[in-house]
């Protein structure tokens, strides 16, 4: 029986940590992360007190995307391993009490996938449908949608004069989901893996796999000759039927947790995406809070953002899928800035507090929590020179347009990366202080933070005071109170510029949440009941309890009502 249909789901009390195997750990010195490096760590993550490990796409892969474009869904990246060492990655994991969720990668595969070489060597052949092809319209493209990684989506196969769709990379052709063949290979793969034993699946861009069949074009985009097909392929026409269909055909025939990634979906798409009595998936990823700033030129433009248009968007969502859907809790991923630089300060000083402010904030609303690799300890944006130290295909992508298209200085797209890169979150985790950071003994495949001597988690774990502590304590508390898993929400004061204060409840225990979002010390007046309450958790070492608070520079602490 799928955990959605479960009275009590038991991905509504877990806590899940994701792991980029590439960045993570290696265990064969050649610079690059594998799975043998990931069960070295599997204490280490027991200790911490999380629940689930969602690995990003551990498949065989030629890696024009780092794993997101799969070439085979049932053999393990050689990089990574063998199907042994899943095996035993797996055995262990669940010896641990932890569970194993993997990426599905399913809106497309790789152009080096034997379904994709059949298709375009062989246009005759049933594999061709497996793909979306179209001939030229009027001498050119059938649209001039955009891809997310720049350029347009279409790829023209000189042999057959038609184009194949690529939302992503020209390497990452999209599936054809309006093919019942290709949807039954899709669930076959899925119980190979489930049949071994897996926990869950984190499904990539889920809810782009139906397209409008008119292809229609749109609007030019400001600056380029290319147009936006969001409108024709984000939450498209079919998806929640094939999604449905996903869930009778496997997902209900195994207790295990869902998660979609949704970009564009809003809160009423979230809550058909995960009300459990739709049957789709258990909960989505949303974007709109990750999205702050963004501008003409998208995550690029890099805007300012204030606290109150933060609160709205996170209030938003916790009210709207209450009772309704499941939330997914997140500050960072494999995809965007790390945490404490994008919405805390990573400065020396502030650091240590705005990571555990923002680790208080998030992990008291309702919802299921996901803790980045790094993130429990405070790992931070990069700053490399150079533009060719960045290996992200989106980053590069971007450079060049911004700098050929937009006339953009180079100072300027710099700043813009280092501030936005997905290289960021996927420079190498920080083990220890010693050569390459306890990550390799080969050189990595991206260059390691310099920071990394004084930010490690070696050094955080043997800190009382760290970041890292102060997310075990967080674990630990979330899970002994009911109140976080199925109480109200209630923003405060949702237009205080520094402090994001909400209160919890289920008619039992009731609970004030309040983070002082500024680098100087401030005052907040808290409700009555909650003077004279208990503190369960605070980020500083002391806490007068009265009705003014007096706030340290990135304080957050949690009351209980008396």
């Amino acid at each position: 029986m799928t955990s959605t249909l479960n009275a009590r789901p038991w991905f509504k009390d877990a806590v899940v940590y994701q792991i980029y195997p590439r960045s993570f750990q290696d265990s064969n010195g050649d610079g690059i992360g594998d799975l043998r490096g990931i069960l070295s760590r599997l204490d280490y993550l027991a200790r911490l007190g999380v629940d689930v490990l969602w690995l990003s796409p551990i498949f065989a892969s030629p890696n024009d995307d780092n794993g997101y474009d799969i070439s085979d869904y049932r053999a393990i990246m050689a990089e990574f391993g063998t199907m042994a060492d899943f095996d035993e990655l797996l055995a262990a994991a669940h010896q641990r009490g932890l569970k194993i969720m993997l990426d599905l990668v399913v809106n497309h595969s790789s152009d080096e996938h034997p379904w994709f070489v059949e298709a375009r060597d062989h246009p005759d052949s049933e594999k061709r449908d497996y793909y979306i092809w179209k001939p030229p319209v009027n001498g050119d493209m059938p649209t001039h949608w955009q891809a997310f990684f720049g350029g347009p989506v279409w790829q023209l196969d000189e042999a057959s004069g038609e184009y194949y769709l690529h939302l992503f990379s020209v390497k990452q052709p999209d599936l054809n989901w309006e093919n019942p063949k290709l949807r039954a290979e899709v669930y076959d793969l899925m119980r190979f893996w489930l049949d071994k034993g897996i926990d869950g699946f984190r499904m990539d861009v889920i809810n782009l796999i139906s397209k409008d069949q008119a292809y229609p074009d749109a609007e030019p985009i400001t600056g380029t000759a290319l147009t936006s097909g969001y409108p024709y392929f984000m939450n498209g026409p079919r998806v929640h039927e094939f999604l449905q269909e996903m869930n009778r055909e496997v997902l209900s025939h195994y207790d295990l947790m869902t998660v979609g990634e949704t970009p564009g979906a809003s809160v009423d798409d979230a809550v058909r995406y995960s009300d459990p009595q739709r049957g789709e998936l258990d909960m989505v990823f949303q974007f709109e809070h990750v999205g702050l700033g963004s501008g003409e030129r998208g995550k690029w433009s890099n805007l300012p953002w204030t606290l109150p248009e933060l609160k709205s968007i996170l209030s938003r969502w916790q009210t709207g899928l209450h009772n309704r859907g499941w939330n997914s809790l997140y500050w960072d991923n494999h995809d965007q800035p790390r945490a404490v630089s994008r919405f805390g300060n990573d400065s020396p000083e502030f650091r240590v507090p705005s990571a555990k402010m923002l680790a208080t904030l998030l992990h008291f609303m309702q919802g299921t929590p996901y803790i980045y690799q790094g993130e429990e300890f405070g790992m931070t944006n990069v700053r490399f020179e150079r533009v060719d130290q960045y290996d992200d295909l989106e980053t590069l992508g971007a450079e060049r347009e911004l700098r050929e298209l937009h006339g953009w200085s180079e100072e300027r797209i710099m700043a813009s990366i280092h501030a936005m890169s997905r290289d960021n979150a996927r420079t190498p985790v920080q083990w220890d202080a010693s050569p390459n950071a306890g990550f390799t003994s080969g050189k990595p495949w991206l260059e390691i933070n310099p920071n990394y001597p004084n930010i490690n988690a070696e050094a955080a774990e043997a800190d009382l005071d760290s970041v890292w502590h102060h997310y075990k304590h967080l674990i630990a508390l979330r899970k002994s109170l009911d109140v976080v898993r199925d109480g109200t929400y209630e923003l405060l004061d949702a237009e205080h510029p520094s402090i994001y204060a909400y209160l919890r409840s289920d008619g039992h225990t009731k609970l004030l949440i309040v983070a002082h979002f500024s680098a100087k010390a401030g005052q907040y007046r808290i409700p009555a009941e909650f003077v004279g309450g208990e503190v369960l958790s605070n980020n500083y070492s002391s806490l007068q309890l009265t009705e003014k608070l007096n706030l340290e520079p990135y304080q957050a602490v949690v009351i209980r009502a008396k």
